[in-house]
């Protein structure tokens, strides 16, 4: 559901945009509402923190249960809002409100659902599970491109314009209810259980708020070298993410002048390529190790970037071809970074160790990438963008040979002190 709310904003954003913002310029319109989607991505870092804590010190299923909840909310209160020609400036308003909310959500989401299900998967699958992170996302992505597909083939562009833009944010809110019934009902993980009974004996139901406050800031200040790690693989990973898997659609209707039906089509056939290679990547990363997998994933993807790019035309076919393509190359880290992230870490910071570097990577990173992009091409300036997401690509490639190899390792045994987690690697190799 997160994936469905974030993604079909920018893939709506050329037929809503016009309806909170009327500078009386398409292009000026579309990037002040990508400047939106950049803000919302402020916030992220903030809820990274938040329920990152929520989530080391009272457990994973809370935070997620709190972050779908707030998800949720921001999705109906830009569906459902009055638009420029009603409320004039308040409508702005309303959606940066929305999409801030939303990112404090999402700053705690991702980290807490990676963390939950790479503790509760059995270690020598711990790849093909932790795929199911970015599957399940893509599934929500691609429902969205799907449905905006749909719409964009069935209505006229000004039936699109006028009210067909508000039907995704209106059924992500419905969805996220169910999303959150679900949440409410699940069970903690082993892993947290264990962890925070051994630093408070009585804490039987897994959250220790008397003694685990300490104890988690202490372990974060331990481990500094693991936050920039963070955010040297996220650096590249997510903007070539945006940019490929994200915006492509929007960025061919807007500036290559696709056909917008046959954008979204060619989108929605990418991701279905990109959802049968996650699992494969998944297992293949529990066979031969995390880092080839990383390694030959991120810097493919920078290398091809390029070519990809000049591949594009008008026609929707060669956005399906460049799609897939780097999608298939971005499958490797998107299926086992899930699982990378939660092996580095002790368990007592695995979720707000990971939040909040992760959040400031992608605000600054991934947010930024959609107006990048358009801003870029609009200044007949494409290349710009492209060397810019090769060069973060390159760089993201150089952090990941800095990793031990981590697959396989006992979650449980994760020490928090750096002789601790020499000691836990050392036996994973033995």
């Amino acid at each position: 559901m997160e994936w469905f709310d974030w993604g079909v904003y920018t893939t709506f954003t050329p037929f809503f945009a016009s309806q909170f913002f009327h500078t009386g310029d398409t292009v000026s319109d579309v990037l002040s509402t990508l400047v939106v989607f950049a803000v919302g991505f402020i916030a992220r870092p903030f809820g990274g923190w938040l329920f990152g804590w929520i989530a080391d010190r009272r457990g994973r299923k809370l935070s997620m249960a709190l972050t779908v909840a707030l998800t949720s909310l921001g999705s109906l209160a830009i569906g459902l809002s009055p638009n420029y020609a009603a409320i004039g400036v308040g409508a702005s308003i309303i959606l940066v409100l929305a999409r801030l909310a939303q990112g404090l959500a999402h700053g705690g989401e991702l980290p807490s659902a990676q963390t939950y299900i790479a503790e509760a998967a059995p270690k020598q699958r711990r790849g093909l599970w932790s795929s199911l992170i970015y599957f399940s996302g893509t599934i929500g992505q691609l429902t969205g491109t799907l449905l905006a597909a749909v719409l964009s083939t069935w209505l006229s562009r000004e039936a699109m314009n006028a009210y067909g833009w508000r039907a995704p944010f209106i059924l992500g809110g419905v969805f996220g209810l169910y999303a959150l019934y679900m949440r409410v009902r699940m069970h903690e993980t082993e892993v947290f259980v264990d962890e925070a009974v051994r630093d408070d004996p009585t804490a039987a139901d897994g959250a220790s708020p008397q003694t685990r406050k300490g104890v988690i800031w202490q372990t974060v200040k331990e481990h500094p070298k693991l936050l920039f790690q963070v955010v040297g693989i996220t650096m590249g990973g997510t903007v070539l993410y945006y940019a490929w898997a994200i915006s492509a659609p929007a960025y061919a209707i807007n500036v290559l002048d696709v056909p917008a039906a046959g954008a979204l089509w060619a989108g929605v056939a990418a991701q279905v390529v990109f959802l049968v290679v996650l699992p494969i990547w998944g297992v293949v990363s529990d066979r031969i190790g995390r880092k080839p997998v990383l390694i030959a994933s991120v810097v493919g993807v920078a290398v091809l970037s390029y070519p990809l790019n000049a591949m594009l035309s008008t026609s929707p076919w060669s956005l399906f071809f460049a799609m897939s393509i780097a999608l298939v190359f971005l499958g490797g880290s998107a299926a086992v970074v899930p699982a990378v992230f939660a092996e580095i870490f002790p368990t007592r910071i695995r979720a707000v160790g990971l939040a909040v570097p992760y959040s400031i990577a992608v605000a600054l990173f991934g947010g930024t990438a959609p107006y990048l992009q358009t801003y870029f091409a609009d200044l007949d300036m494409t290349s710009t963008f492209v060397w810019y997401s090769v060069a973060l690509g390159l760089i993201s490639g150089l952090v990941i040979l800095t990793l031990p190899e981590t697959k396989g390792i006992d979650l449980k045994h994760r020490s928090v002190g750096a002789h601790g987690r020499r000691k836990s690697l050392r036996a994973t190799a033995a």
